[in-house]
């Protein structure tokens, strides 16, 4: 039986004209707004054999480090680093040429250094994984997001109250794409920009409204369990995001919204008020994350194609465009080669969680929210 959230996305997703997207379909990305794009592949293993970070609702300390994966790749020399953030596969997508990354090459060193002690390592005895890790993907991708602010900031004139550009980043579950928003809205922080971060997890309906839910669609297993579009509570996160692009003057504070995916035996609730965490104005980027941002319903007759079940989850995400993606302005899409993976990412998080002494859910249950009867 086929992963749940494979089959959703390649019956719910359209195909535009630009690049690939998840789980061998392709997320929405509007060109009236969207000012620009970038798409990166997460192979297997999942991140969670190279770093674990907080809960993103927790304050932004310094995650434990996870054991090393492979031996210590030593970093010799400046040149050595050099020639090994030139041969990643992200520079050319970015923009960057041999010759401007010499004359950025201080700027690399010192994300570098950055990333490295958030993590808790030694960026001198980096593994072969940790070093792609940061100088291949953290980096590149930080550097990109940070031309995109650079280029919207640079739409105003000076004394306009500028709005904060929200990046999209879209990716599958356990893909990595919480553990990289941490990392990015730390760089932006330590290099001055003032930064908050969203999931859409962050929206899901609550525990009741969870119910009610399942109580109106008796034996449809898409909506068993959170994840799926009409699981999300849209006129609060619209109201959410509207706050958020506002908050352009010194002394503007807000709490953003957070889940808590231990409560209720691991099937959730939204966190309470008090353990939300607090932002203050000026914003200059937001980073939302999920993994379903961009997607767009398909016919009727593909989506009862491939399950009946779909019908109402496709039809719910008629909605979704105008709650989200029309807040976002530049995309990042990240890819995986194997869906399967998906599943398995998402059962280690389960089995990480209830490690951790937090209510989780089961194996049955994660295989059950995840695969077609």
């Amino acid at each position: 039986m086929p992963p749940l959230h494979a089959a959703a996305a390649a019956a719910v997703v359209s195909s535009p004209s630009s690049a690939p997207g998840l789980l061998r379909a392709k997320p929405y990305h509007p060109k009236s707004s969207a000012s620009a794009s970038l798409t990166v592949t997460a192979t297997a293993p999942s991140r969670k054999a190279f770093l674990s970070c907080p809960d993103h609702g927790q304050a932004a300390a310094s995650p434990p480090r996870s054991a090393q994966t492979s031996s210590p790749a030593l970093i010799s020399s400046v040149q050595d680093l050099y020639d090994f953030i030139c041969s990643g596969p992200l520079v050319d997508k970015i923009g960057y040429t041999k010759e401007k990354i010499a004359e950025s090459i201080d700027r690399w060193l010192r994300c570098g250094v950055q990333v490295t002690r958030l993590f808790r390592l030694n960026e001198l005895r980096l593994s072969e994984a940790e070093k792609a890790r940061i100088y291949h993907f953290y980096i590149p991708v930080f550097l990109w997001c940070e031309d995109q602010v650079t280029e919207h900031r640079a739409k105003y004139n000076e004394g306009d109250e500028i709005p904060p550009l929200v990046i999209g980043v879209s990716a599958p579950q356990g893909s990595g794409k919480t553990t990289l928003v941490f990392a990015l809205d730390y760089l932006f922080r330590v290099s001055g920009r003032n930064s908050a971060t969203l999931s859409i997890d962050d929206f899901y309906l609550t525990a009741e409204e969870q119910a009610k839910l399942r109580e109106s669609n008796p034996g449809n297993a898409l909506l068993e369990f959170r994840g799926n579009a009409g699981s999300h509570d849209l006129p609060f996160s619209v109201e959410t995001l509207e706050s958020l692009i506002k908050l352009t003057k010194e002394g503007m504070k807000m709490k953003l919204p957070r889940y808590d995916k231990s409560a209720f035996g691991g099937r959730g609730d939204r966190a309470g008020p008090s353990v939300w965490p607090e932002v203050e104005g000026p914003l200059e980027v937001v980073l939302f994350e999920g993994w379903m941002l961009g997607f767009k319903p398909l016919p009727d007759e593909v989506v009862k194609a491939v399950d009946p079940q779909l019908e109402v989850v496709n039809k719910n995400l008629e909605a979704y465009y105008s709650a989200w993606d029309r807040f976002i302005k530049s995309w990042m899409v990240i890819k995986i080669k194997e869906p399967s993976c998906v599943y398995q990412w998402r059962l280690q998080a389960e089995i990480a969680m209830r490690a951790d002494g937090k209510p989780g859910m089961t194996d049955e249950e994660v295989c059950f929210s995840h695969m077609h009867a």
